[in-house]
């Protein structure tokens, strides 16, 4: 199951940390990997439901990095 798919119940508590992003990170290289196989087998309809996930870890980064002040860098000496 997807690290975004968090119960109704707690949302809002989930803290999002850098071992989060990391691991959504590789998930998403996986689901990537399983999306690519199955059309290179010739089973675009099986990997929809990847597809699905993806795109929803897609959006969850994007929410993230939205809402994320920059960061401002130091000037070089």
């Amino acid at each position: 199951m997807s690290v975004v798919f968090v119960p109704e119940r707690l949302r809002g508590a989930a803290e999002v940390n850098q071992d989060t992003l990391q691991r959504l990170l590789e998930e998403n290289d996986q689901l990537i990997r399983c999306i690519v196989e199955y059309q290179n087998k010739g089973r675009a309809t099986d990997c929809v439901q990847y597809q699905q996930i993806l795109h929803r870890n897609l959006i969850y980064l994007a929410t993230i990095a939205d809402a994320t002040p920059p960061r401002t860098q130091k000037p070089v000496d």
